[in-house]
């Protein structure tokens, strides 16, 4: 089914008004933000190869509360700026009807970083809430944990969001891992 945010264009905020918007976790953001380097210089290039192209555009469905919005979407903005791809912030809470089409294993999990075309039809699929990598602890947790009542659910949840964080660790690490993934995304358009 293909999966479009055509009615969304030109109605969300830029990047920019979304920091500025902040109410909750801005300081943080900013100190991902500001913490960014390439890790690779073939990541680099690449994205600023980006810059002649005109067929790609860029959605993120996201809220300021959300750790994972805090610690990715720095890393996502950086890289998109580099090649300059016009990107366009949807925030959740607003955005139910989008949210819905672009659920995380039947859950609302941000951020989304939907890739589209110029018309805003989705054309390769998404990126998000977080890593592969660190994903990988929340996937095994809902495949062995499907019964949200189960007396142990929110016991072995806490377990599976420390691992999360360890994943994530204390430096930049990761975000060579969100700068591939999205590369990688954007290399099968």
């Amino acid at each position: 089914m293909s999966r479009s945010v055509a009615d969304k264009l030109n109605r969300g905020i830029s990047p920019q008004q979304f920091v500025e918007g902040m109410t909750k976790n801005k300081e943080a953001f900013q100190g991902w933000y500001d913490k960014f380097e390439w890790a690779s210089d073939s990541d680099r290039e690449f994205f600023e190869s980006l810059k002649s192209r005109n067929d790609l555009r860029v959605f993120i469905l996201m809220a300021d509360w959300c750790g994972d919005v805090v610690r990715n979407i720095p890393v996502v903005f950086r890289a998109l700026e580099t090649g300059e791809v016009p990107v366009e912030v949807l925030i959740m809470e607003e955005n139910l009807d989008t949210m819905d089409q672009f659920l995380t294993m039947g859950g609302r999990s941000v951020p989304v970083v939907i890739l589209t075309d110029a018309e805003g039809k989705e054309i390769h699929g998404t990126w998000g809430p977080r890593p592969t990598y660190v994903q990988e602890p929340m996937v095994l947790f809902k495949k062995e944990n499907p019964d949200r009542e189960a007396a142990d659910y929110q016991d072995k949840l806490a377990e599976t969001r420390k691992e999360i964080m360890r994943r994530y660790g204390e430096g930049t690490g990761y975000h060579a891992l969100v700068v591939q993934e999205l590369r990688a995304l954007i290399e099968s358009v």
